[in-house]
């Protein structure tokens, strides 16, 4: 199918956190997505400048409406006016859907883990409310969820994106797990000191291999590699595990 840009028009704007946004945007003509993609975003100025740059869909797949969770970068000159300055009614355009390697669909009934760094936890939030809209059940599929476990490294308590409806969801004991992982500051008398997400958090967090559990790990590069890493040496296969790597754009 054939990608053409589509003018989007900012219709909420939820802070997340002290440095990333949510935007909810009405696209006319938006046809869904499948959870974990992404689409590529364009603003232009008055003088006719353009800049161009993908973000990952954070909402479940639905036509017409998105929503884009933006972390703003030093210096990034699209993630900066998209967090710091973006109001409702703003227009702006956008091209997509794209991907189709780092995707889930709630069809797919196999464990599922998610291995979250920073902000990668947007595509992973998808695929969490597409499994949640999977719970109601309608003629053509069952009652119960996929089991989930999400396993999010972030900075501190603070940096954490969607915290209040990821403590939500793991409350409502339907088969959704999360365990956090600080690497620089920790919530007061938490059993583990910071550090980065190692081998031993990793087996406890995860589905046993048996299992055969589909795993999706979004991150900067280097973690991803790492948690990709850790997971074949903890005898998962290699054509289980999913990857979607990051980094800032100037």
């Amino acid at each position: 199918m054939r990608l053409i840009w589509r003018v989007a028009t900012v219709a909420e704007v939820r802070v997340e956190t002290a440095t990333a946004n949510t935007l909810v945007l009405d696209v006319p003509g938006w046809p869904g997505h499948t959870a974990g993609q992404h689409l590529d975003l364009r603003l232009t100025a008055e003088n006719g400048y353009t800049a161009q740059r993908s973000y990952s869909l954070a909402s479940q797949p639905r036509e017409g409406r998105l929503e884009l969770t933006v972390q703003r970068v030093p210096d990034g000159e699209v993630s900066g006016y998209l967090v710091g300055e973006a109001r409702p009614g703003d227009q702006l355009e956008v091209r997509g859907p794209i991907g189709g390697y780092f995707t889930w669909r709630r069809e797919d009934r196999a464990p599922v883990l998610l291995v979250a760094g920073g902000s990668g936890i947007v595509p992973l939030m998808s695929m969490v409310r597409t499994r949640a809209a999977a719970a109601v059940p309608d003629a053509s599929q069952p009652a119960a969820p996929a089991p989930f476990r999400l396993v999010y490294s972030t900075r501190s308590p603070g940096t954490a994106i969607y915290a209040a409806e990821l403590a939500r969801r793991a409350t409502e004991g339907d088969g959704f797990e999360v365990c956090y992982a600080y690497t620089r500051e920790t919530p007061p008398d938490w059993p583990r000191p910071p550090g980065r997400l190692d081998a031993g958090q990793l087996a406890e967090a995860a589905w046993p291999v048996p299992r055969s559990p589909s795993c999706f790990v979004c991150g900067p590069t280097a973690f991803v590699e790492a948690v990709a890493d850790l997971l074949v040496a903890q005898g998962y296969p290699a054509d289980r595990i999913r990857t979607e790597r990051f980094g800032p754009t100037g």
